[in-house]
């Protein structure tokens, strides 16, 4: 056990992690020449194509150093906040960690964060400067930063670069001889942490483990502590860059296990594994069920579609557990799903792969988030709403409490006032603010989550001209004055464009969404008023003109009646028309409401 290291590696988006990872896996022989390819632990096309690790992954490596082997076990993690329990959970599966900075962008808050999960976790960190050989890199000021930032000594940050593999040999040395040996005894009974799972359509789900004590072996009879579920395991093996079987997994090593389960669901990121017959009376820390914290209703574009869709989401849930969905239909729609997501990234993430891996072209409605509603007939109950039509009546209400947020932001000093102006427009309210450098701020925030599910993202990277950087972690539920908007096309209730706003703000955002309607719903032959309401009062309106046919341009001359005569039959047609004539909504019109400021 002397001999192994586990070790993931923490970064911001696009600091280099999965690039340094490559040169890593290069230089240990991990990989053969016919191997080698850019970003090789994504597998996606989109972590490709978007620069970020969606799910994490995990790999061994041997390395001989000073004449001894070692066998090195990366667990690589996901980098954005949506992720940020199963990063959690990787961390916790570790005894050291590798802090990438770039080193022409400097800290950025989900370093940090993620940081702090390290250090909570007790985890030997590893500083690296990264892309020290870029044109614009400061390596002198960002290493000034990191030091500030750990306390550590300006000498032991290791300057490296992940394109050109300069210093990576430096870091395999560290790894050896800062990162602790794992500790556990094997004669202990078994104890094994969940830190992942991989849906393969041949053999069921192959679940990631790391023992910490006890040893587990081939066809032996195990049980899941959390689901309380008991399987045999028909295989073990550790995790080069292809599985290699063995008979047995020892106290410390990194493995992964086939037992032939066949729904994501019965596997839980963060559970223990023991022993069946003789299990282990402790459970390891920090396991908690993932909770979705945004949820959207995904329709197929074609009624007929929805058996499809309702497969495609079953086969994604396979490979993705933390998604959830349940039936629901709309008047507008027709049937579709009510599905929750981590946040916005993941929303973005599921609706792509629907579109990439199944064919499938969906409507998403506007996202919001979970809200608690109190009746005044039974004050102590609570009513989850997830859809704005599961909001009571006015009348009935006693009050709606809605889920609110910590939120990090890491800017530059010079855009200190837009960022603040931007927070307190979404109802923020600023509780920190510190200097951690002349240049660089960071701000922490209490504002409720839904005001972050719109566009707050893109318009902060706005204001700070791509700057700053955004993190959050859950606080609770707050009392809050919340209505529902309901947008009428031609007099219909649309019940998918309905949302929940705060009263201050349902006034300008109702009038937003009627002007952003009126120009993207095509006109017809008759006027449509767009209105929003609350309840039965009409708060905003919009009319998009009605397409004019010239009836009287056959009449040229004559008796003024004669012309007269062809508009009044006109109009009767009109009138009729309105009555049964319905209005079609592009997609776009759907999701135009996310994007209210532009």
């Amino acid at each position: 056990m002397k001999n192994i290291r586990n070790f993931s590696i923490i970064a911001h988006i696009d600091h280099g992690k999965s690039t340094l990872a490559d040169r890593l896996l290069e230089l240990t022989n991990t990989i053969t020449d016919r191997e080698k390819q850019d970003q090789l632990l994504d597998t996606m096309d989109l972590e490709r194509e978007r620069g970020i690790t969606i799910k994490s992954h995990a790999v061994q490596m041997e390395y001989t150093y000073k004449g001894e082997d070692y066998i090195l076990n990366l667990i690589d993690t996901p980098g954005h906040v949506d992720f940020s329990y199963e990063v959690s959970r990787s961390i916790a599966a570790c005894e050291g960690a590798l802090l990438i900075v770039d080193a022409a962008q400097s800290i950025q808050a989900q370093t940090i964060s993620n940081l702090y999960l390290a250090l909570e976790n007790d985890l030997e960190i590893i500083p690296i400067l990264n892309k020290v050989d870029l044109p614009s890199a400061n390596p002198e000021e960002v290493t000034d930063d990191i030091v500030d930032l750990l306390g550590c000594d300006p000498e032991e940050v290791i300057h490296a670069s992940g394109k050109t593999g300069f210093g990576v040999e430096e870091i395999l040395k560290a790894i050896i001889e800062k990162v602790p040996a794992p500790v556990g005894d094997v004669n202990a009974p078994l104890q094994a942490l969940i830190f992942d799972s991989v849906y393969n359509s041949y053999r069921g789900i192959e679940t990631y483990f790391r023992v910490f004590n006890g040893e587990i072996k081939k066809g032996q009879h195990i049980k899941f502590v959390a689901t309380d579920n008991d399987y045999f395991a028909d295989e073990v093996g550790t995790l080069k860059l292809n599985q290699v079987p063995k008979k047995s997994i020892k106290a410390g090593d990194v493995g992964y296990l086939i037992t032939g389960i066949k729904t994501a669901s019965e596997i839980k990121v963060g559970d223990t594994i023991t022993d069946a017959d003789n299990p282990t009376q402790n459970m390891i820390e920090g396991f908690e069920d993932v909770k979705p914290m945004v949820f959207a209703g995904i329709y197929p574009v074609d009624t007929e579609d929805y058996e499809e869709l309702r497969s495609s989401m079953e086969k994604l849930k396979l490979n993705d557990a933390s998604l959830v969905f349940v039936p629901e239909s709309s008047a507008a729609l027709g049937f579709g799903f009510r599905c929750g997501f981590l946040g916005m990234l993941h929303l973005e993430i599921i609706q792509e792969r629907l579109e990439r891996e199944f064919d499938m072209t969906v409507i998403t409605t506007v996202p919001n988030v979970s809200y608690h509603a109190y009746t005044n007939k039974k004050p102590n109950d609570i009513i989850l709403v997830n859809n704005p039509s599961d909001l009571p009546e006015p009348s009935t209400l006693n009050r709606v409490e809605e889920p609110y947020i910590k939120a990090s932001i890491i800017t530059k000093a010079e855009f200190v006032g837009p960022v603040m102006s931007l927070c307190i427009e979404k109802r923020g309210e600023i509780t920190h603010q510190t200097y951690l450098t002349t240049e660089r701020v960071e701000l922490n925030f209490d504002m409720p989550l839904s005001e972050i599910v719109f566009d707050f993202y893109d318009r902060l990277k706005t204001v700070s001209k791509g700057y700053a950087s955004f993190d959050y972690h859950p606080i609770g539920l707050r009392e809050s004055k919340l209505v529902r908007v309901d947008i009428l096309l031609n007099g219909q209730l649309v019940d998918a464009l309905s949302a929940l706003l705060h009263t201050d703000n349902a006034y300008g955002i109702g009038k937003k969404i009627c002007e952003k309607l009126r120009k993207l719903i095509p006109r017809q032959q008759f006027d449509i008023p767009i209105q929003a309401a609350i309840g039965a009062k009409i708060i905003a309106r919009e009319t998009i003109k009605a397409l004019r046919k010239d009836v009287t341009a056959k009449c040229y001359g004559g008796d003024i009646t004669r012309k007269r005569k062809l508009l009044e039959k006109q109009k009767k047609g009109k009138k009729r028309m309105r009555q049964v004539g319905n209005v079609q909504i592009p997609q776009q019109a759907f999701m135009a409401v996310l994007k209210l400021n532009e």
